[in-house]
């Protein structure tokens, strides 16, 4: 027996599921005799690539891991005091372990399906009741993307509610985060809104306004009382927006007991690691009358089929493809596990540890500016929680320079310095600083008095907060270690994930996200860095960035990447708004109108209209396909406004469209550009490209295609390639300098927006290599076609390619079970029974499910999952053909919870096995909804978005 020393581990095979055997099996099944007679029959010749990708080799885990902890070790990990909406904080170990290092949290998918989703369901309710009771408002949503935009959100949300629709003005206090300006710049432009960036204390405002926003505490660390100022712009029916630090209203009167209407920020500090920008999850809270105009999800109470408590999605859900371009926002995904992750920590330390937290640190930079006084310096900031604030005048760089010899980051503006303490402070970091600015001034160290106890706090009565907070049991029981490990496993064992069994979710591409990709996410390399740390400490992070910058740019055929957008939603946005100052540069002021397919993602014209164009909808072909007529016509008749037409490839019918090539033609020729949606680019990588294609921009959904998990939600990143002439336009960010020649404000407020996470496509990539890459896309769609042949025997599949093929994704039809009683959410809810999340449902056509397995699957489960879907289509033909009751039936009454099937009564015309072991597969896998179907009329109805003390709110139920 001769010996291989040469062989290494191929990633490849790991990512990529169906090993030799199932790949003949499935070519057997499809008569062909290669994948790449397939590819030949179902990727249009036109667009296929001339050449392999040219990317580095295939690294294997363990020396991608060794490679990446030299890349690591170039961040220089300094103890940070920068503040300015990131703060250092440190992750309860039982979180960490158990909620971000778990696949079991973060491969679920967004809580659509509310019966499989009460454990996240229950932790972003945790989640709103924390922005509430802390905040002082009446109601919260469940996290969005980050500050900055948050704070956006809030400024569009105020101008969409303003009554003097005259009324252009916003005013925006001096004193944001420069960061959260630079948004709302991006953001004003497009709707002619007119910012007015000056001091609260002097403004006028009068009734050309109809909002402003002003920080609590401020960005230089002042704690104003800013009862006056709310009092007065209400008299003029101004809505005032607060930017708050959460952790500082432990202290402070809330917003909402002062007469703010909206109150937004971040909750980072709240357990999650800076992360050089995020993941973070934002939050937006409000009065309970602007409830139906908040951005984003909003978690609410129901009951479920059998009258107990439950939880889903409220009133937002999945807006924007019902509102579209009316919609009120283009959101469509939130920061679910890093809300999830904040919300534990607040369960975690309860409101006693909370206030124990804020106060120790606000105590520490009390004892600091004290100390600092002692030595001669002047504190500049009156009332202050964390941040102090000193002009040094011309000892600013002797400062600077005895800090960075430290190992320390101060935020330097001028001559102006402010020092942000947080949670990680110790009394010995403030002696260090002490110490340091004692040296620079010439004074002995020993001849300052250093305070080697906390004292007494600067925040006037006033301003002092006396309201409770948190009194809900679920916020005073899981303090122990062990309670807490228990309490978060018990929400996981109510939630399937990627743990459990395959996750068929059209345009949502769950496939494998491997643990070593993961990994590096919770180095402190990464972790514990600021966006704003001076680059000469993050050449670690630069060099990821311009590896992936690179390495995109090949795989999508762009000139570029802009790394800023932090969701699949702004990277359209982002998109759209380089296109507009694309057109606006030339002068080409009046083209304004976007063509989009009625097939289309709904928030594609949701981001349309965000970016201040005019919606004009392109018909399709009953096969699904562009209707390149009704385009040519629309596109020549308002050629001297075309601004762009948003387009997915394959579409949104998982169909590659042999007319593409001619479509983007049509575009250019009437002096558009095309904008492509990258939801689907698991069906392009390696095989075609967006720019080999025609596009001109196209963002890239890093948590699909490029394995960055769900997270039951989000986190998740959209960047944008760009082809060569529209790079000048990238975003630009206000505080680092990114800027290209002519760049757009900035769309996300860090700015390579959730960078930590990018570390997992950098993996992703250089374990598969190009030639993995590739291999993937073609097992994409070699498992959806071997799907497709299985299940268009039982049902029928609406669209396919030219010779019969379809992409990555399948729609199956469903609308003729509704003849004889059958809905499709019944089909969805069966499927619970037999172990499995439901595909898409009812997009991008009402009445159908739209399946996508991704190349991470193995045969088996493929198998497994077209058994309960052929079993269930049997179920449907019992109902048609009268063997089973219409209405008492396994699909009407899915899911059956083991509560119900275990029962002392059973008064249905079928088995409890029937019930929930409908497949002999089950009961190996046996996953139990751990509630009957959600009642989501009922909690519309009733609306209650934070957490009710269950017994009370059952006992209104029975009156």
């Amino acid at each position: 027996m001769s010996l291989n020393i040469h062989y290494k581990e191929d990633f490849k095979d790991r990512h990529i599921a169906p090993n030799t055997a199932d790949v003949d099996a499935m070519l057997h099944t499809l008569g062909l005799g290669s994948v790449d007679e397939l590819i030949e029959q179902t990727v249009p010749q036109t667009i296929r690539l001339k050449q392999p990708l040219n990317l580095p080799q295939a690294k294997s885990e363990k020396d991608y891991l060794s490679s990446l902890k030299q890349t690591a070790s170039l961040n220089k990990v300094f103890k940070s005091y920068i503040g300015q909406g990131y703060y250092d904080t440190t992750t309860p170990g039982v979180i960490l372990r158990n909620v971000m290092e778990n696949p079991g949290w973060y491969t679920q998918y967004t809580p659509y399906q509310a019966e499989i989703a009460q454990g996240r369901l229950q932790a972003l309710l945790n989640f709103q009741t924390l922005v509430i009771d802390l905040t002082g408002m009446e109601i919260a949503n469940a996290s969005l993307l980050d500050e900055g935009t948050a704070a956006a959100e809030a400024m569009f949300m105020q101008f969409s509610l303003r009554k003097n629709q005259a009324a252009k003005k916003f005013f925006v206090s001096e004193l944001l985060f420069p960061q959260t300006i630079d948004i709302l710049k991006t953001r004003a432009n497009p709707f002619g809104i007119e910012l007015v960036i000056g001091d609260h204390q002097t403004t006028t405002l009068n009734e050309e306004f109809f909002g402003a926003i002003i920080q609590y505490p401020a960005g230089n660390g002042e704690v104003f009382d800013y009862t006056a100022f709310a009092q007065n712009a209400h008299t003029l029916n101004v809505k005032v927006t607060v930017v708050a630090d959460l952790l500082s209203l432990t202290l402070l009167t809330p917003p909402g007991e002062w007469g703010a209407d909206i109150v937004v920020g971040t909750t980072q500090r709240f357990g999650v690691p800076m992360g050089f920008g995020g993941p973070h999850a934002a939050y937006f809270a409000t009065k309970d009358e602007y409830k139906r105009s908040i951005p984003g999800r909003i978690i609410g109470v129901t009951i479920d089929s059998n009258n107990n408590y439950a939880l889903r999605m409220a009133l937002q859900t999945r807006e924007q493809h019902i509102r579209r371009d009316k919609a009120t926002s283009n959101i469509c995904t939130a920061q679910a596990l890093l809300a999830i992750m904040a919300g534990f920590y607040a369960v975690y330390h309860g409101p006693k540890g909370l206030k124990l937290i804020a106060e120790r640190t606000h105590g520490l930079a009390v004892t600091l500016a004290e100390s600092l006084e002692k030595a001669g310096y002047t504190q500049l900031n009156k009332v202050y929680f964390d941040t102090i604030q000193l002009d040094l005048g011309n000892l600013v760089d002797s400062i600077h320079r005895e800090c960075i010899d430290n190992e320390i980051n101060l935020n330097y503006k001028g001559s102006v310095v402010t020092i942000a303490l947080d949670e990680t402070t110790a009394i010995e970091d403030v002696q260090l600083l002490v110490k340091i600015f004692a040296k620079v001034k010439g004074i002995a160290a020993d001849a300052v008095e250093l305070a080697d106890e906390i004292v007494a706090t600067v925040i006037p009565t006033s301003l002092q907060r006396t309201s409770a907070y948190l009194g809900h049991p679920v916020f005073n029981a899981h303090h122990s270690e062990h309670e807490m490990l228990r309490y978060i496993k018990s929400l996981e064992a109510k939630d399937l994930s990627l743990c459990h069994s395959m996750i068929a979710l059209g345009s949502c591409t769950m496939k494998l996200n491997a643990t070593t990709e993961m990994i590096p996410v919770t180095w402190p390399e990464f972790g514990r860095i600021h966006p704003f740390a001076p680059a000469d400490q993050v050449a670690g992070y630069y060099t990821i960035f311009n590896e992936l910058d690179k390495w995109l740019s090949e795989i999508t055929g762009f000139a570029a990447m802009s790394l800023q957008p932090n969701a699949g939603a702004q990277g359209e946005y982002a998109g759209l708004m380089v296109i507009r100052a694309y057109h606006q540069d030339r002068g080409d002021h009046h083209r304004n109108i976007a063509l989009i397919p009625s097939s289309a993602h709904g928030t594609n014209p949701a981001s349309a209209a965000m970016a201040g164009m005019k919606i004009i909808i392109v018909k399709s072909l009953e096969n699904g396909n562009i209707d390149v007529d009704d385009l040519r016509a629309k596109a020549e008749e308002n050629k001297e406004n075309l601004s762009c037409l948003m387009v997915t490839y394959p579409s949104t019918h998982g169909v590659f469209e042999e007319s593409i090539i001619d479509i983007c033609n049509i575009i250019h020729e009437n002096g558009g550009q095309v904008y492509m949606d990258g939801a689907n680019m698991n069906a392009q990588v390696g095989l075609t490209s967006p720019g080999n294609i025609g596009a001109d921009v196209c963002h890239l959904n890093l948590h699909k295609t490029f394995c960055i998990p769900h997270g039951g939600g989000g986190p998740g990143m959209g960047p944008i390639g760009v082809a060569k002439h529209l790079v000048p336009y990238l975003p630009a960010h206000a505080v680092v300098d990114i800027s290209k020649e002519k760049s757009i404000h900035a769309v996300s407020s860090a700015p390579w927006g959730s960078a930590s996470i990018l570390v997992i496509s950098h993996a992703y990539i250089a374990m598969m290599g190009g030639e993995g890459l590739t291999s993937a896309t073609k097992h994409a769609i070699l498992n959806a076609n071997y799907m497709k042949a299985r299940l268009e025997q039982h049902y029928p599949v609406l669209y396919s390619g030219a010779n019969g093929r379809c992409a990555h994704e399948m729609i199956l039809d469903c609308r003729a079970f509704k003849n004889f009683g059958i809905e499709v959410v019944d089909i969805a809810k069966r499927l619970m029974d037999y172990g499995f999340h439901a595909p898409t449902v009812s997009f991008p056509v009402a009445g159908t499910l739209m399946v996508e397995p991704t190349e991470s699957e193995p045969k088996h489960e493929l198998d497994r999952f077209c058994d309960a879907l052929i079993a269930i289509r049997k179920e449907v033909t019992a109902v048609e053909n009268g063997d089973s009751d219409k209405t008492d039936n396994p699909l009407k009454n899915a899911p059956h919870t083991a509560t119900v099937v275990t029962g002392d009564e059973w008064n249905h015309g079928y088995s409890r096995q029937t019930a929930a072991f409908p497949l002999p597969y089950v009961a190996a896998y046996k996953f139990w909804p751990s509630v009957g179907r959600v009642n989501d009329s009922f909690g519309d109805r009733s609306l209650v978005c934070a957490c009710p003390p269950i017994e009370s709110y059952m006992e209104e139920e029975t009156v």
